[in-house]
């Protein structure tokens, strides 16, 4: 759909449980390569396809508000104000009363694009927004089948610019691989190792002060003080 396109907006969506530098680094270079006006960062309430997240709404909004300090991204708890599962069907519906002469830019990693007929009314999403698929290695996309006519039908060509349209266009973007994930960098807290450099100082350091994720700074203090003695 093409008309008087007034603003480009990124949508990114998920847990953030928690944020990290491979969500920062996909957000930055998503909004250089596409000229968006703005990338919203929206914690997900209650996933429809995962587990509930581990950390409270309150202490993911707390990190990613820390994470995105000095960055061009917005934080939009949109969905953290609605009960019931997070579907993104709905969550683009009120972007779109919100802004109907935006461009609106679902922005999903191929995984979840690939696995896009098991979400909420999912043929609807390319009517309220155009889909931005962040492409790494280790996946193929479709030669067949529903996501493949899907694909073919919406994707963007090379010479159209996605903030010509408030919807209705699919464009494939190739991003850093940061080889990460909210499971990977909670498991390493769990087993007590170092996360650092896997996301922002100022997150790491919120995690520990509230001992999130099974962090213990009595743990910490008991094993610091055993190899303290153990050096003696």
């Amino acid at each position: 759909m093409k008309h008087n396109v007034r603003k480009s907006i990124g949508l990114f969506g998920g847990t953030f449980d928690p944020i990290h530098d491979g969500h920062l680094r996909s957000a930055l270079e998503i909004q250089e390569k596409l000229l968006l006006d703005e990338i919203r960062l929206i914690p997900c309430n209650h996933p429809p396809l995962k587990p509930e997240p581990l950390a409270s709404a309150i202490h993911r909004i707390n990190m990613i508000r820390l994470a995105i300090q000095k960055t061009p991204f917005i934080l939009d708890d949109i969905e953290l104000k609605r009960a019931g599962p997070s579907y993104s069907v709905e969550t683009l519906k009120i972007f779109r009363d919100r802004y109907p002469d935006a461009s609106l830019c679902m922005i999903v990693g191929v995984d979840a694009f690939l696995n896009l007929p098991s979400w909420h009314q999912w043929e609807k999403l390319i009517q309220l927004s155009n889909i931005v698929v962040m492409y790494r290695g280790g996946y193929q996309m479709p030669v067949t089948g529903v996501m493949f006519e899907f694909l073919n039908k919406h994707l963007l060509t090379a010479n159209q610019d996605i903030r010509s349209y408030t919807a209705g266009y699919i464009v494939e973007l190739k991003t850093t691989e940061l080889n990460m994930s909210g499971t990977e960098i909670r498991d390493l807290i769990k087993r007590e190792r170092d996360p650092r450099f896997l996301l922002p100082e100022s997150v790491w350091a919120y995690i520990q002060s509230n001992e999130l994720y099974g962090y213990s700074s009595k743990t910490k203090t008991t094993k610091s003080k055993i190899q303290k003695e153990a050096n003696e």
